[in-house]
């Protein structure tokens, strides 16, 4: 006789029994062996050259996970390892006088990042501040030898202060509150600091007079740039600062560039003139050399292009040639003339070049003895598309060697839903390609690198447009011959995860299968859930969890749990406090409990809402290509 909770549960339907009462088969010993290798392969990112330009910190995860370590530039000595072995360091900063190296630590995968800081011999290493586990510092810089300014959210609120820190005495003293303040420059005299404040897509940056604490943006709401604007650095003569800002432009062309604020007895004059714009690529990242030109680094299509320009006009003065395709991080050196690049690609992780600025020397590769993946991958090419209302959309396309079309096909959906996806290394994805599987991946409205009200139309009531994007998506690769009708498969991760169980429960016959990590079910336990400063920030995303709870349901999937007829493999870190690990662990619990279809969970431990752990990289991989496998 069944228990009472037994008839509670429907049977799984017919065509899911069988197979849900077998194990899922494991993969084939060479194609295990193919997935350990890619998903196993080590980086390294995050560079900081010393002041003299002759030794670079950085983090890798050679040993399994993201450590500090030192290493002489052009060679010689093995490179010294300067974080602890418990620590999951994030990120790392030199000092201008060369005396300390700041570094973030991810205590136990969670967000809530740690300052340390450690002389480069390793000693005299200490937590400086974060030590209350609910509190979260980001990364900022060096204002002069021996302190650190930076931003801290304690946890109990949606803000985030300025605090400069004092790294031999441990002293800290907060330069700027109100909002959730993100520290970007402070003047020469200290007496003005720059930090970018407000909601996602809707950041601007202010002034702040330190010794008043009154904030004045940089921009008016009115000037070219006003609307957005990232970062901010003070000129050489302290007269004027720049700005990373959105500059206005038709759909597509409203791009990230450089404008030039001046600075009046009062602050920023407002109004500003553009020095850099290009209306095909977004602005990532600059820098003013000492020779009085600008360093631009643009997102041009998600493949980094490298520039110098004239400070004056902005004119161009020389390209420099790059030998991979995505520069997600960088350190100059002191006299402007060369750079350590973190380079990487599709077919190669994270890796540590000298580029030089001047001339026609190509670039070099570090001598750090990272390993290279040595196993069967391919290169991606972009496939654009449109939308019926006309939207231009676009995907990067991994086709199998010698794959017959239509193929098995996985759509993998990025994070953010800022996030772009970019010819960037993708362990997951050249591991269901090995595994004979084609992949796309999709940027739908929303994501970033094709200017601001690109990015920004997904927002609030713009949501529905972009799960229709799904739709589209998957018609594309069906009528292009690219993929076969129920042999198709979603994944994706973080803002990714979600848009795959939107799309299992509005189109249940559209996907034959789907997987998620660290994806939210519920956006209103999700805001309930997630860290104070996060949720403050996802506002003007989402909408707002009180006045906009009913349409905050209406978009979740939890509440539809019950279209969904896909097999589902959720996965999630369980230190997870950004998208809080609850999210998949009841999604799974609904799902089971209706027995519609079946699912499983695999929950990694002691990982946060990045997986950096190796062994958890290569169990992730090798669970979602067999998953795929078995269901596709």
């Amino acid at each position: 006789m069944a228990s009472p909770m037994t008839d509670l549960v429907p049977a799984a339907p017919a065509r899911f029994q069988d197979a849900a009462a077998q194990a899922a088969p494991p993969l084939p010993v060479e194609l295990r062996s193919t997935v350990e290798q890619i998903a196993g392969a080590a980086g390294a990112w995050c560079p900081a050259l010393s002041p003299d330009g002759r030794h670079v910190a950085y983090v890798t995860d050679r040993s399994g996970t993201p450590r500090l370590e030192v290493a002489a530039v052009d060679g010689g000595a093995p490179p010294r390892v300067l974080s602890q072995p418990a620590q999951e360091v994030v990120s790392v900063a030199w000092s201008p006088d060369g005396a300390w190296l700041a570094y973030l630590v991810s205590p136990g995968g969670s967000i809530c990042a740690e300052l340390h800081v450690v002389r480069p011999d390793g000693s005299d290493a200490r937590l400086v501040a974060g030590e209350d586990p609910r509190a979260t510092v980001f990364a900022g810089f060096w204002a002069s030898p021996g302190r650190y300014v930076c931003s801290i959210a304690d946890g109990a609120g949606p803000g985030a202060d300025v605090v400069l820190v004092d790294v031999a005495t441990g002293m800290l003293r907060t330069l700027a509150r109100g909002g959730f303040l993100s520290v970007t420059a402070l003047s020469a005299d200290g007496r003005t600091l720059l930090a970018r404040r407000g909601a996602r897509g809707y950041r601007h940056v202010v002034a702040v007079d330190v010794a008043t604490g009154v904030q004045r943006p940089v921009l008016r709401p009115d000037a070219p740039g006003g609307v957005a604007s990232e970062d901010g650095r003070f000129a050489v003569d302290g007269c004027s600062v720049y700005l990373r800002a959105s500059l206005p432009g038709p759909l597509l062309a409203d791009r990230a560039g450089l404008v030039e604020v001046p600075l009046g007895p009062e602050g920023p004059l407002g109004r500003g003139r553009t020095v850099l714009y290009r209306a095909d690529a977004d602005l990532d990242g600059y820098a003013l050399r000492p020779d009085g030109t600008l360093l631009a680094v643009w997102n041009a299509g998600g493949v980094t292009e490298l520039s110098v320009h004239a400070l004056a006009d902005g004119a161009l003065v020389r390209r420099v040639p790059l030998p991979d395709a995505v520069l997600p991080g960088w350190s100059l050196a002191a006299d402007g003339r060369a750079m350590v690049a973190e380079l990487t690609g599709p077919t190669t992780p994270r890796a540590l070049w000298r580029v030089r600025l001047d001339g026609e020397q190509p670039a070099v590769p570090l001598p750090l003895s990272v390993p290279r993946p040595a196993a069967r991958m391919v290169l991606p090419e972009r496939h654009d598309y449109r939308a019926p209302d006309g939207m231009p959309l676009s995907g990067w396309l991994y086709t199998p060697r010698d794959a017959q079309a239509p193929n098995r096909t996985v759509v993998s959906f990025h994070g953010g839903p800022e996030g772009q996806e970019r010819p960037a290394f993708n362990p997951l994805a050249q591991c269901l390609v090995a595994a004979g599987f084609t992949v796309f991946a999709p940027n739908v409205r929303g994501s970033g690198g094709s200017g601001r009200a690109f990015m920004t139309s997904d927002d609030v009531d713009g949501r529905e447009s972009s799960f229709e994007d799904v739709r589209t998506t998957v018609d594309e690769l069906v009528t292009a011959g690219i993929a076969a009708p129920g042999r198709i498969g979603a994944h994706g991760w973080s803002y990714g995860g979600y848009l795959t169980l939107v799309a299992l429960t509005r189109w249940p016959d559209l996907f034959a299968a789907g997987a998620t990590l660290a994806g939210m079910s519920d956006l209103r336990t999700f805001f309930a859930g997630t860290e104070p400063w996060m949720a403050a920030a996802s506002v003007t995303e989402y909408g707002d969890p009180v006045a906009d709870r009913d349409m905050l349901a209406a978009i979740s999937p939890m509440t539809a749990l019950d279209r969904v007829t896909a097999p589902l493999l959720l996965a999630h870190g369980d230190r997870d406090t950004n998208v809080p690990v609850a999210e998949s662990v009841q999604a799974h619990q609904e799902l089971t409990a209706r027995g519609n279809a079946p699912c499983e969970l695999l929950l990694l431990p002691g990982e946060g809402h990045t997986v950096v752990g190796r062994d958890h990289l290569v169990e992730l991989s090798g669970r979602v290509t067999a998953w795929f496998d078995r269901w596709l």
